[in-house]
């Protein structure tokens, strides 16, 4: 229990959750029978998944949509939690779904909120509606151009076929009278299908005390969770969860504007218990990754000849187009023969990549196809192109060969047949 008890803590669980959790966890644990197929200690680990899960919601929570359209959804939260770029994911989410949504920021307290919308509709090809705000200057002025606002984004809606209308709020660096008054306002005069709260994962107990406060004045239907591509292991999911009892809907996985996957329960478990979330690598990979061109280059790589820093290039590209590495090393387990990887996340330099990508483009095709033909004076002028030092450009050709060899001895009858007398830890 008490290593459960850390482990809840290391991620970032409310303390008075994590209570909570361990009580529930011993009094299903003592006296329970345990599974011929599992031992005690793994039983004990099976009822904290099995609590955990529940406690999240054993289903990925869906979009409630209104019967007659548009369907509205309110965007609450602080400033800076990532409202307004979720909005534009949201809505890129909609589209690509098969919804027409329409965008409309009522931040009317700072220009600058309301040109960011634009900016992101642009990006993410969806309709908005910029509205006027006229002349206004007092807090009734302002309170009056935020319910015309909405009044004729909804009308627009209507009028343009738009079955979702996306409300990006104004946000507060602190929860006030002010702020909530608007939002029970617009609540009130847009009777939405959803309210969620976005929250930013990194800063845990914050977002847990904000969603707290939020759904007590407004009564939050879900929540958005952004930046979970980063150190966060998801404990501020489970605390926000209990507390209010909302269920998270999405999480925010990157900066680009399709990462923003559905919320899954049973994956969020995995990555508090150190377990990794395989399921979601997997599924960015499917998404972002040729098939037919990592087949070929993994036929290449096997054989070991056919293997070019051109293809290495590409290699990378691929990579890069599925999130940051220390992102996808936090989908890693940080258990097992994979424990390491985690610690080895916090060293990794995302610039190197970029490093390697143009010392490899600074290379003529034949360089790329023919490595063994570069010599120091075409090492000094990679250099001197990529921007890097022919130590660097040593280093990858170096780092390349061993790969090259690695392969070629993976693609070996040989090493298939050690592997497949290999024993797996704890096996």
């Amino acid at each position: 229990m008490r290593e459960i008890r850390l482990a809840l803590l290391e991620a970032d669980v409310n303390f008075k959750v994590v209570k909570e959790l361990i009580d529930r966890i011993q009094a299903k644990a003592v006296g329970q029978e345990v599974l011929t197929a599992l031992s005690p200690g793994e039983q004990v680990i099976k009822i904290v998944r099995d609590e955990l899960v529940e406690t999240l919601g054993k289903d990925t929570a869906r979009m409630k949509f209104a019967s007659q359209p548009p369907t509205v959804v309110l965007m609450a939260g602080l400033q800076g939690s990532g409202k307004t770029t979720t909005s534009g994911k949201l809505a890129n989410w909609f589209k690509t779904g098969g919804h027409r949504p329409l965008l409309v920021s009522v931040d009317v307290y700072r220009p600058a909120a309301r040109e960011q919308l634009k900016i992101v509709a642009q990006a993410v090809k969806a309709q908005i509606y910029e509205g006027e705000v006229g002349e206004a200057n007092t807090p009734a002025q302002l309170t009056q151009a935020v319910e015309r606002l909405v009044k004729e984004a909804r009308r627009e809606a209507i009028v343009s076929g738009c079955d979702v209308l996306i409300v990006d709020t104004a946000g507060r660096l602190h929860i006030d009278d002010e702020l909530m008054n608007e939002m029970q306002s617009l609540k009130k005069l847009l009777n939405p299908s959803e309210i969620l709260f976005v929250a930013d994962a990194m800063t845990g107990q914050d977002a847990v005390r904000s969603a707290d406060e939020f759904h007590k004045k407004l009564s939050l239907t879900g929540v958005i969770l952004t930046k979970m591509d980063g150190d966060a292991r998801g404990g501020a999911a489970l605390s926000i969860r209990q507390v209010t009892g909302q269920p998270i809907k999405f999480i925010g996985v990157g900066e680009k504007y399709d990462a923003l996957e559905p919320f899954h329960p049973d994956r969020i478990v995995s990555r508090i218990l150190g377990m990794g979330d395989i399921l979601s690598l997997i599924e960015r990979a499917e998404s972002q990754i040729d098939k037919k061109k990592a087949q070929e280059m993994a036929t290449k790589a096997l054989t070991g000849d056919g293997f070019s820093l051109e293809d290495f290039r590409d290699q990378l590209r691929q990579v890069k187009k599925m999130g940051s590495i220390k992102s996808l090393i936090g989908m890693m387990p940080s258990i097992g023969p994979f424990a390491g990887l985690q610690k080895a996340a916090d060293s990794v330099d995302e610039k190197q990549i970029n490093r390697v990508e143009a010392i490899i483009n600074s290379m003529t095709t034949h360089e790329r196809n023919h490595h063994e033909v570069i010599n120091g004076s075409r090492r000094k002028r990679i250099s001197r192109g990529s921007g890097t030092t022919v130590q660097e450009v040593n280093n990858l050709l170096r780092q390349y060969a061993q790969m090259k060899k690695m392969f070629k001895q993976m693609g070996k009858p040989s090493f298939a047949r050690r592997m497949a007398g290999m024993k797996l830890p704890g096996m």
